[in-house]
């Protein structure tokens, strides 16, 4: 009997971080498993656990991903202020596309439960300050991304329309306080 041939996949890894996350945003991290993984990503179960020991290398894998997909870039338009630009940004962040928006942000969440999660979900809060180095201090850049995070949490969870006004105003008060 003739041994089994192994094909060399270069982009086999890849394909499963990709699985990962349109499993995840799917069926949400509880719907992860290796199994449902392969089952995407058609390839042997084998695979998924060759490349990702356990379920939390994958997630730091997918996570890390989402990250590089949507690194900050903070570009301001002529006579637009932080407040605005910051505003225009989440806004846009949003709409373009709510299930990619809702998995990012599950996948940010998931680092409360799961620890190794957490310096790849501190990656993303460092790269946003970094992107505001730039525009002001430290401690407004990391305000900043928290209120926009908790803004942004607040329009998924509550499924109310994103309000850019009202964001503005929010944001420009972290900025100069009233």
């Amino acid at each position: 009997m003739a041994a089994a041939v192994r094909r060399y996949d270069p982009e086999r890894r890849q394909r499963i971080i990709d699985a990962a996350i349109r499993v995840v945003g799917a069926k949400g991290i509880a719907g992860l498993s290796h199994r449902s993984v392969a089952a995407e990503a058609d390839v042997p179960l084998g695979s998924t656990t060759y490349h990702f020991k356990t379920l939390d290398d994958l997630l730091v894998a997918a996570l890390r991903q989402a990250n590089e997909t949507s690194a900050p870039v903070l570009a301001l338009r002529e006579g637009e202020d932080l407040a605005g630009a910051l505003a225009r940004l989440l806004g846009e962040f949003l709409a373009a596309d709510r299930g990619r928006a809702e998995l990012e942000y599950e996948l940010y969440l998931a680092a409360l439960r799961r620890p190794a999660l957490r310096p790849v979900a501190a990656e993303w809060c460092e790269a946003v300050v970094e992107a505001l180095a730039g525009h002001t201090d430290p401690v407004t850049a990391r305000a900043l991304v928290a209120v926009m995070d908790g803004i942004g949490l607040q329009v998924l969870l509550t499924g109310t329309p994103y309000d850019e006004p009202y964001t503005r105003e929010i944001l420009t008060r972290v900025v100069r306080p009233v």
